[in-house]
């Protein structure tokens, strides 16, 4: 009986991933979905790398550049080598998936894995 607890939550996680991938989120939009997981697509409008700043974070900002972004996606230093030279996804339209929340009432993913970095 146990197994077959394991396995159904293992289907419901699985069909609940897909689920959350299945729609995605427009960056101004993506404030409204603080706390849940989401994927949240557009243009990257500004990617900059800070490596003298505490934690050496990349930002990806989707759809406006800083200071007037709606969405950044962050990547700490330590997770960086991860993902290659992500700056060069200036231009390009990707889609982050993650838990979102809000930094300085902007929302925000933190990636910790490529996996959560798609380019369309």
């Amino acid at each position: 009986m146990a197994f077959g607890h394991r396995a159904l939550a293992t289907v419901l996680g699985i069909l609940w991933s897909f689920s959350a991938l299945a729609s995605s989120v427009a960056p101004g939009e993506a404030s409204n979905h603080v706390g849940e997981t989401a994927t949240v697509c557009g243009t990257v409008a500004s990617a900059d790398y800070a490596p003298r700043s505490r934690g050496q974070p990349t930002f990806l900002n989707l759809d406006k550049a800083y200071p007037n972004h709606v969405f950044t996606a962050v990547i700490w230093g330590n997770d960086r080598p991860k993902f290659g030279t992500p700056e060069a996804l200036l231009g390009k339209q990707v889609c982050a998936t993650g838990v979102i929340k809000l930094f300085r009432n902007k929302p925000e993913i933190i990636l910790t894995d490529p996996s959560q970095l798609t380019q369309k």
